[in-house]
């Protein structure tokens, strides 16, 4: 950021990647909503490039438009090429694991090339090159879910429904199980005969699901494995533990289901920040209109306590806005006339007026519900390992469960009915479903419990990086700092006065969208000087920037960068050295090679950012500045942060020194813009500071929209909580099996407690999971 040349360097890397658009899509698109889902064609077109129009010297560490340099992207899966896209709200999922029948009956669809269920936002998208909406409704409709279009009323309502109503079919098996008992008591016989019509009324939609997962291509579900043990029970006569199976069966699935709806809780309550309706003033008058008809230009009224259906610029003079639902800060924020407010945030005094700047789905909601999505497609190593371990895992249990079963008895001349017994009961002890859960339910909840507090973590992967950083790099200005320099001092030389050195700086530094072309004309301005924008203005790359002002040359530069013919007396230097010590940039105005001034500016720390850099101190995590100010204002700054630093680089100076330390340690780019992208790609991993802006929200793998420095150790806490929670799911998810493994085989456990180590193991994983959306992750926590 504030380095100490000023270079006019304009960049020319690609904008958005079409791995990472901010609209959420893999390349630009025409979109369609139809009745049976929501499409859109992909179009092959280059993506445009942009140009950063200044570039201080001091290296330009600030982000200007919404474009996107190389975004890192970690460990995202490859996906194949297809012609169009298509998505749809799912209905009737009931846990992570659902998520995979889905994708499996997507893909048996003849020409569907991928399939994904996000399982978040309860969406499933599929690529296809032609339009094969009917059968995929048709395939998933068959595996026992439904499919909604996006647009559709239906999507829109919440899935949720009363406690009584999920958990009906369990009373009404719990009761079939008592009144079997009261029967058996009574008489033996009948009661087998009450027990097995419990079981199979219980049995009847767990067996017609299998058979329709069987249909799909999921042949070794939890579903199938429970049908084969209870319909053995019933052969062998375990009429009892056949019935007790089913119903400790239902009550873990509706647990999940539960478990389940609570790690999504924190998205759903993100989707309905939005307000479906808004107030449209045109022509004077007021009407009420749907939100999906507004449009950019349009003028809406905001009343006190309601919420903002849209991004969009405040018209009235001042208003202040609850901005907690996406930032996590909980004090009204007072916004001017002509600033900009995200959607979901709540005008909290008075009735505003705001023109709308976003076009239909692409507001602040909608790209974080897009980038919660991406995150899903971009799971951890860990998950893709347990993902691949499973599919080869059940078949290899229900081998094993054979051979318990055939072996004893035809070798050894073992009861045949003993070895069924325990066999089936492997057959349940072996199913993977708390395994497969274990993990993206701990994530799912922990991405939740991030976005709830302000930060988006894009993936499993990125929040499972986080956990292991223990150095960071921060750039200066806009990170550290506030990045809105002021000029401090205006030191003339003998013939000029002050407004003099102000007036050559500002012609060439207007029109830049540096924070330290801005203090300059700023500071013009404040001293009512006439700013004139200088001829064939050009930036001199690592220099600083230089032009012509009445066909005088005007040359703004730091003092390093001087050459010989203009280099400054020992008098000057002192007094540059003196600013300098003060931590103040400063920057040397030449007319015609000849000394008019210094001007020096500063810029002041974020309010936490001593405190941040303390709990990263405590959390054994080293920090280290990257700037391009000069040594002696840096040395200043790390001073009173008590950090580390490199002063002088340029961007690509950044990257070399973050590749350096990347060899000894994991190592986190902190950074808040667009210059900043290649550094963060260098490192283990990319965070963004930044208001929810495209190019925040784009550039990393994860993002700080509150600008607060402490959630850095906010999330690096909670992924690390996020490691340790997944550790104790696969350790209860193995354990148990292990555990009852040996004790079935030797006899002494049965098939009820056979259910407990599948139902029970996937009910707690996903109880422990959801822990983490209530996790002390604040920073004041140690």
């Amino acid at each position: 950021m504030t380095k100490h040349a000023h270079q006019h360097n304009k960049h020319t890397d690609a904008c958005c990647s079409s791995s990472q658009c901010c609209s959420g899509h893999t390349e630009n698109s025409t979109h369609s909503h139809t009745k049976s889902g929501h499409s859109h064609t992909k179009i092959d077109k280059s993506d445009p490039e942009c140009e950063d129009e200044h570039h201080h010297g001091h290296s330009h560490e600030h982000a200007h438009g919404s474009c996107n340099i190389n975004a890192p992207v970690s460990n995202v899966e490859p996906e194949k090429v297809a012609q169009q896209r298509f998505s749809w709200k799912v209905q009737g999922m009931d846990c992570p694991s659902c998520a995979q029948k889905i994708e499996t009956a997507a893909l048996k669809v003849t020409g569907v090339k991928q399939a994904k269920v996000l399982f978040a936002t309860e969406k499933l998208v599929v690529d296809a090159d032609s339009d094969l909406r009917a059968d995929v409704i048709a395939a998933i409709n068959s595996a026992g879910f439904e499919l909604f279009d996006l647009s559709s009323p239906q999507s829109k309502k919440s899935t949720k429904q009363s406690l009584l109503k999920e958990s009906s079919f369990v009373i009404v098996l719990a009761l079939l199980m008592a009144i079997s008992w009261g029967v058996e008591f009574i008489d033996p016989q009948a009661g087998r005969t009450a027990f097995i019509a419990t079981t199979l009324i219980g049995l009847f939609p767990i067996v017609k699901k299998a058979l329709q997962l069987i249909r799909n291509g999921t042949p070794f579900a939890i579903e199938t494995l429970m049908s084969v043990a209870a319909i053995g029970a019933l052969f062998i006569n375990a009429t009892e533990e056949a019935a007790m199976v089913i119903l400790l069966f239902m009550i873990g699935e509706m647990l999940e289901s539960y478990a389940a709806g609570r790690a999504r809780r924190g998205v759903s309550a993100l989707m309905a920040l939005v307000p479906e309706e808004a107030t449209l003033i045109k022509e004077g008058k007021k009407q009420t209109i749907p939100v999906a008809q507004l449009r950019p230009g349009d003028i809406i009224e905001i009343a006190p306590g309601s919420r903002l259906p849209t991004d969009a610029e405040l018209i009235s003079a001042f208003a202040s806005f609850d901005e907690s639902a996406l930032t996590g800060e909980s004090v009204p924020v007072e916004r001017l006339q002509g600033e900009k407010v995200a959607a979901g945030c709540l005008s909290v005094d008075r009735s505003v007026q705001m023109k709308v700047v976003s076009e239909q789905g692409q507001n602040a909601i909608d790209r974080i519900l897009q980038l919660i999505e991406e995150a899903e497609e971009r799971r951890a190593p860990i998950e893709r390992f347990i993902d691949r371990f499973s599919r080869y895992y059940t078949p290899a249990i229900m081998l094993f469960s054979a051979l318990v079963i055939i072996v004893p008895p035809l070798l050894f001349s073992q009861p045949w009915e003993t070895w069924i017994y325990r066999g089936l009961t492997l057959l349940l002890i072996g199913c993977p479903c708390a395994l497969v859960i274990s993990t993206p339910a701990a994530i799912t909840s922990a991405l939740a419990a991030a976005t709830k507090r302000g930060a988006l973590i894009k993936g499993g992967a990125a929040l499972e990086q986080l956990g292991t950083i223990n150095t960071i790099a921060l750039d200066k200005t806009g990170t550290l700092t506030e990045g809105k320099p002021q000029v401090t001092d205006v030191v003339a030389e003998a013939g000029f006065n002050e407004k003099e050195v102000l007036t050559f700086a500002s012609s060439v530094e207007i029109g830049s969208h540096h924070p330290l072309a801005k203090a300059i004309i700023n500071k013009a301005q404040d001293e009512g000087v006439l700013v004139v924008e200088a001829e064939d203005r050009k930036a001199l790359a690592g220099k600083g920037i230089e032009g012509y002002l009445n066909s005088q040359h005007i040359l703004v530069s730091a003092p390093s960068q001087l050459s010989e013919a203009t280099s400054l007396s020992s008098q000057w230097q002192q007094e540059v050295a003196r600013l300098e010590d003060e931590g103040k940039t400063v920057v040397i105005v030449l007319k015609e090679s000849q000394l008019v001034g210094i001007i020096a500016m500063q810029d002041t720390l974020r309010n936490d950012a001593v405190e941040s850099m303390k709990l990263l101190k405590e959390m054994n995590i080293n920090a280290v500045m990257l700037t391009g100010d000069n040594p002696r204002a840096a040395a200043a700054i790390a001073k009173k942060l008590g950090m580390d630093f490199r002063a002088g680089l340029l961007p690509e100076d950044k990257v070399t020194s973050v590749m350096e330390i990347s060899k000894m340690h994991n190592t986190m780019m902190v950074g808040d813009g667009i210059n900043d992208a290649p550094a963060m790609k260098a490192a283990t991993i990319g965070v963004a500071m930044g208001s929810g802006t495209d190019v925040a929200l784009e550039t990393a793998d994860a993002a700080l929209t509150h600008n607060r420095l402490t959630g850095l150790p906010e999330i690096i806490k909670l992924s690390r909580a996020t490691r340790k929670i997944i550790r104790e799911n696969i350790t209860i998810a193995l354990g148990l099996k292990a555990i009852f493994l040996v004790t079935s085989l030797l006899g002494i456990t049965g098939l009820w407690v056979a259910v407990l180590a599948d139902s029970g193991a996937t009910a707690l994983v996903t109880a422990n999971a959801v822990r983490l959306l209530r996790v002390k992750i604040n920073a004041s926590n140690k």
